[in-house]
């Protein structure tokens, strides 16, 4: 093969290669659009003195305090069961309060753990993350948050 056409093979080549790394760029389609990102957590004050103790069907339970006034968390206990497999327990003695606003965070003293409660019109929720150590291994990821009745300050509906 003549060196002139293995040249011109080697740049086509060379291009095409180019050419298929660029993006092409998708029609839209009218009437849809992309998921929209989750609306940011309202900043509003969160006040209650809540106390949920309550047990599914499933045989998934819960026990917790919460004593939150002015953002200003005074006191949480919260132990929960998932069955007879296990339980996990958290106690504002081993945490401190770091974030106020939007959200209450309370991060624990001397690990990963983090709580964070928040509220929306219908309830003020208490969650946690990178807290497996508080739980009896194998059950974290069944260990949902509680939520409490931001009026009565007892468990939500629907928590679940």
């Amino acid at each position: 093969m003549n060196h002139r056409i293995r040249t011109a093979l080697g740049l086509a080549l060379a291009a095409g290669l180019l050419a298929a790394c660029v993006p092409i760029p998708l029609p839209s389609i009218p009437g849809i659009s992309r998921p929209s990102k989750p609306p940011p957590i309202s900043d509003r004050r969160i006040d209650v003195n809540g106390y949920c103790s309550q047990t599914e069907e499933d045989g998934f339970r819960e026990q917790a305090t919460l004593t939150v006034a002015d953002n200003n968390v005074n006191a949480m206990q919260w132990q929960l069961w998932v069955g007879r497999r296990g339980s996990c327990q958290f106690d504002l003695s081993t945490f401190q309060q770091t974030k106020r606003r939007p959200s209450i965070e309370l991060r624990e003293r001397y690990g990963n753990c983090t709580l964070m409660v928040w509220q929306d019109p219908r309830r003020v929720t208490l969650a946690h993350a990178n807290c497996e150590a508080h739980c009896t291994p194998g059950i974290y990821e069944e260990a949902w948050p509680v939520m409490f009745d931001p009026q009565t300050g007892q468990c939500a509906r629907n928590a679940r």
